[in-house]
């Protein structure tokens, strides 16, 4: 598959990259990105008939407690020390006009 990394491929990356390459930079790339390509062919060549599909490496579950109110409503022991109070909520002043 390496052989589909050609000079326009290199100018292409690197334009997307916002790269600006020289020329010896854009030989060394495209002989990395065959190398790459090559590695994820060895990899297609793995027999993955009994590997189950799997989204990440370790099992993933719901790690969150569930939602239950502890301490029920307290607004007005909550609103007891607030400088100022409009209609059970907490009044602030205007930070802009």
């Amino acid at each position: 598959m390496a052989n589909i990394i050609n000079d326009e491929t290199i100018e292409y990356v690197g334009i997307l990259a916002k790269l600006e390459l020289s020329d010896e930079e854009k030989a060394q790339a495209k002989v990395d990105m065959g190398r790459m390509l090559d590695y994820i062919d060895k990899l297609g060549e793995l027999d993955t008939t009994d590997v189950e599909p799997m989204s990440h490496v370790f099992p993933v579950e719901n790690v969150f407690r569930e939602d239950v109110v502890t301490n029920g409503n307290e607004k007005e022991r909550m609103l007891f020390n607030a400088p100022q109070e409009k209609d059970g909520m907490f009044a602030v002043p205007r930070t802009f006009e």
